[in-house]
């Protein structure tokens, strides 16, 4: 055995040793270590698993390795068999069965709905989908991953349209002045306020300007020069500050779930943090 192999065997004995450990130390027998916050051998067993696993998961910072693969092998196949079950008792038992057989609705306790024979379409779509398995009718498959893709894509297209599009253009028709009643008013009543009539003027001001400069950057029948250039340059502005807070945004969200992470290690595994 070469050196490389029996470096692997010891670190995977040192892993196993103190995955043990750390079963026992967290069970019923934590109680000769003086462990306050011991747990039953099963529990103890699936917070020490969890325990491993993010540290698998995290030693990829390192380098590759046997551990990261297992945990994310591990993960991708718990997720696909758990999503699996989902569409199973929530597609074909909750949605199939209820409409095409009263004995499968009995068997799997859910109320019968109704004989609909359109319900077999999905049914007939399902099976040639599944002949993609095959090497000398997976041609078939086209068809129903077709229909899908169009329909999706169909369905998809009304909703962003309305969500994205609609409610987008919409909501850039604000109002310069904010309840308006004259300078008078607006000096007697002036306030820094999140909810004055001040900052929201601004607010819609600055809306207002962003989004027409943003599309001015967007026009190229006109060669951006003078000021329609310094449009275009305020468009840029606005659209990197945008994709940046989008993208602070998703950073903060990966970030917590690290801190969700640690917390677990440290609160319920360790036991450092009370």
């Amino acid at each position: 055995m070469d050196g490389k192999g029996r470096f692997v065997k010891i670190i995977f004995i040192i892993v196993a040793a103190l995955f043990m450990l750390s079963w026992l130390i967290k069970s019923d027998f934590g109680r000769s270590f003086a462990q306050p916050d011991w747990l039953s051998v099963r529990d103890a067993f699936f917070t020490t698993l969890a325990a491993f696993l993010t540290l698998s998961v995290m030693s990829f910072l390192y380098k590759d390795n046997p551990y990261y693969k297992f945990a994310e092998h591990l993960f991708v196949g718990v997720s696909a068999a758990y999503w699996m079950s989902v569409a199973f008792w929530s597609t074909i038992v909750g949605n199939l069965f209820p409409r095409i057989s009263p004995e499968l609705s009995h068997y799997f306790g859910v109320p019968f709905k109704g004989f609909d024979i359109f319900y077999f379409l999905p049914v007939v779509l399902g099976i040639m989908l599944l002949l993609r398995l095959s090497s000398k009718a997976g041609w078939i498959s086209r068809w129903p991953l077709a229909f899908i893709v169009g329909t999706t894509a169909g369905l998809n297209l009304i909703r962003y349209l309305r969500s994205d599009f609609i409610s987008q253009v919409s909501n850039t028709f604000v109002p310069l002045l904010v309840e308006w009643k004259g300078v008078g008013s607006f000096f007697s009543g002036f306030s820094l306020a999140a909810s004055g009539q001040f900052a929201l003027s601004l607010s819609n001001l600055v809306i207002f300007i962003g989004v027409f400069c943003g599309l001015i950057y967007f026009f190229f029948s006109k060669e951006h020069k003078g000021f329609f250039g310094g449009a275009s340059r305020m468009g840029i502005w606005v659209l990197m500050i945008t994709f940046g807070a989008s993208f602070g945004y998703t950073v903060m969200g990966r970030i917590s779930l690290l801190v969700g992470r640690l917390t677990f290690l440290f609160h319920d595994w360790l036991g450092l943090i009370r």
